[in-house]
């Protein structure tokens, strides 16, 4: 670099090099996402329809039956303003509830990204996209728990 017009150039470059994301779709019309949370990770595929949200064969409303739960699954589709515009099958397994139903709400973001790369901004703001890597501290020896010491007596 001899001068500051080259610094110029260097930024063009740069701009051009941002990624770009496209649309994954099978020849189904379906786009898949995995999702995780805790020791629940969840297969979900995403395609056009009406509206309906199947959990292991089941209505989400039957799975899920606290309404908490049945909010968490809906978040990104209401975040992103698409209520009633797509069928969602997904399957679940492993860790609890909570656990599967943020598994479930990961991979439905995930996979409406992949479906409508537009709504991507959108989802990221809420956080939608992001895996909560929180999981369960393991228990270590001369412990109780993970960090519960047995009871102390000095006599």
């Amino acid at each position: 670099m001899a001068d500051l017009s080259s610094l110029k150039d260097l930024g063009t470059v740069a701009q051009a090099s941002a990624p770009v994301h496209e649309r994954k779709v099978d020849s189904l019309g379906r786009s898949y996402a995995t999702g995780k949370r805790k020791n629940a990770v969840a297969r979900v595929w995403v395609k056009a329809g009406s509206g309906k949200i199947i959990v292991n064969g089941k209505d989400y409303s039957a799975y899920f039956a606290r309404p908490v739960l049945q909010m968490i699954l809906q978040q990104p589709i209401v975040a992103s303003a698409r209520n009633g515009q797509f069928d969602i099958v997904a399957t679940v397994a492993g860790g609890g509830l909570s656990g599967q139903a943020g598994a479930v709400r990961h991979g439905i973001s995930k996979a409406l990204t992949y479906f409508e790369p537009g709504l991507r901004s959108v989802l990221k703001k809420g956080g939608f996209l992001t895996r909560d890597s929180r999981v369960v501290e393991r228990k270590k020896y001369g412990k109780a728990k993970a960090r519960r010491s047995y009871q102390f007596s000095k006599r």
